[in-house]
């Protein structure tokens, strides 16, 4: 893990020690949200046939209880920089055989799709330069790991400026969007209409 993320990681596991495994562990409001933006994500998912996804920045394991909530047949891989959150969503979902945990910030294995849902939010102090490369180099890795396609959300460049926060990060759509379409497939959806502060790019390959 690079320096670049050692706070993260600790920011996140300072939440999961105070919150527990519920939404607030993993710096989010309530469940309603939580819910309303795995159900975007997912979209990019095959409903019909056997898959499997890596959840990338997987916190306690929320989005499995989604996927096994809406979808029959899948494996899951979650994956997370937080050695804490591991644990936790490890203890969380035992003797689940089709679900595995692991540290880090991607997958060994390709995958057919990959879902990142939050994981650009927070920057604390790094400079906006260096957390766009960031998410580049998350993006071409997504890219890389998956057969299928990958989904990921960012807070909105569109937000209330009286309610934006110094330590997050808000991305402008329309300049990912361009990057998912110009580097990574021709097909790409852009999700700007669901009620939240924030947006959901797919890519299907």
């Amino acid at each position: 893990m690079n320096d670049l993320l050692t706070p993260i990681a600790q920011y996140y596991t300072d939440k999961l020690q105070r919150f527990g495994s519920e939404p607030r562990g993993v710096d989010w409001n309530g469940s309603e949200g939580q819910i309303l933006r795995f159900a975007q994500l997912c979209k990019v998912l095959d409903r019909d046939i056997k898959f499997s996804v890596a959840d990338i920045g997987c916190g306690y394991g929320a989005l499995l209880d989604f996927l096994e909530s809406q979808f029959s047949e899948f494996h899951y891989t979650g994956v997370d920089i937080s050695d804490a959150m591991v644990s936790a969503a490890a203890q969380r979902h035992a003797g689940k055989l089709h679900a595995t945990f692991v540290k880090g910030t991607r997958t060994q294995r390709q995958t057919d799709f990959a879902i990142a849902s939050g994981i650009f939010n927070v920057k604390l102090a790094q400079k906006e330069d260096a957390w766009d490369s960031y998410i580049g180099a998350t993006l071409e890795a997504m890219h890389e790991g998956t057969t299928k396609g990958f989904a990921f959300n960012c807070l909105t460049s569109y937000s209330d400026a009286d309610k934006m926060r110094p330590n997050l990060y808000y991305a402008d759509p329309c300049k990912l969007f361009d990057l998912c379409k110009r580097r990574f497939s021709r097909n790409v959806a852009l999700l700007h209409d669901y009620g939240l502060y924030e947006f959901t790019i797919l890519v299907r390959k």
